[in-house]
């Protein structure tokens, strides 16, 4: 892809500083709100937008961005728009493949496609079944990947992502030392195979970052008439949690999540089960991303 855009956009003036929090013992001190690598990143053909959205986000000194192969144009668009500021953010990325092999040649195009020659953070991507579990634990398996590529310098630390089931996610830590945890957290998750209540606080008793995100549930929370200051609020006073992704579709976007998250201020308890509360009628449809129960 090529995208003639400058290495840099033009900031207006100087905004407050997003809060950080440390990410687990990576030594990262991550805004708490990153660059998640959906919205307008998960399309083709949308370059100048997307690379607008990325430039918007480094300007507002977000610097965390995820991706990964499978959001379409992502890795594209990325290394469209870092250029030189690569060295200003927390890169993550993923492998959706479950086997060494295929994983190495996933990270091989992956790097290539961002330009850059390493990964902060490389994650197995969706775990949600044994048969994941079965297939990257066993020899040849996706795991062998992260090892070998944290040896050789191409990544500097380990995760994995899930938003199915909690209990597969647990069972993964249980397995391996990871450094970090992508999970599924929002004000609707306490309702049923909640993330919150079991991989967090593990994750959090592991040392391990933990990475919200579904904070808005793909805008469908918003609709259920939380505000957008709701949701994220939620999700960054549940104790653990190091940063939230989200997806921006524009710079108007990222403008947004930026001024909430330089905003935020802890819920108390009584404010946290308020809105789980307003959650509570609609808890299948706001967390249809989980198994069936």
């Amino acid at each position: 892809m090529s995208i003639n855009l400058d290495a840099k956009s033009n900031a207006g003036p100087p905004a407050p500083a997003i809060p950080r929090r440390p990410l687990g013992r990576t030594g990262h001190e991550a805004t708490i709100f990153a660059l998640g690598g959906e919205g307008v990143l998960r399309t083709h053909g949308r370059g100048a937008e997307a690379v607008a959205v990325v430039h918007r986000a480094l300007d507002l000194g977000v610097n965390y961005c995820d991706t990964a192969p499978a959001y379409a144009g992502s890795l594209d668009y990325y290394g469209a728009a870092l250029g030189e500021r690569r060295r200003e953010i927390f890169l993550a990325s993923k492998t959706h493949d479950r086997t060494r092999d295929g994983s190495l040649r996933l990270l091989d195009q992956s790097l290539k496609r961002l330009g850059t020659d390493h990964l902060d953070l490389w994650q197995l991507h969706d775990l949600r079944t044994q048969a994941d579990l079965k297939a990257i634990f066993a020899r040849g398996g996706a795991l062998e990947a992260l090892v070998h590529a944290r040896e050789q310098g191409l990544v500097r630390f380990l995760g994995l992502t899930g938003h199915h089931d909690p209990a597969i996610l647990l069972e993964a830590m249980d397995r391996f030392d990871f450094d970090s945890v992508l999970l599924a957290v929002n004000a609707a998750d306490v309702h049923r195979l909640s993330f919150a209540r079991t991989v967090l606080v593990e994750a959090a008793r592991r040392g391990m970052a933990a990475i919200g995100m579904k904070v808005y549930a793909a805008g469908v929370l918003l609709q259920a008439g939380l505000s957008p200051r709701d949701a994220m609020g939620y999700v960054l006073s549940l104790s653990g949690v190091s940063t939230v992704i989200i997806g921006c579709s524009s710079p108007a976007e990222v403008d947004e999540n930026c001024r909430i998250a330089r905003e935020f201020q802890p819920f108390n308890d009584e404010e946290m089960r308020l809105l789980e509360q307003r959650t509570a009628p609609r808890a299948a449809l706001l967390t249809g991303y989980k198994r069936p129960a």
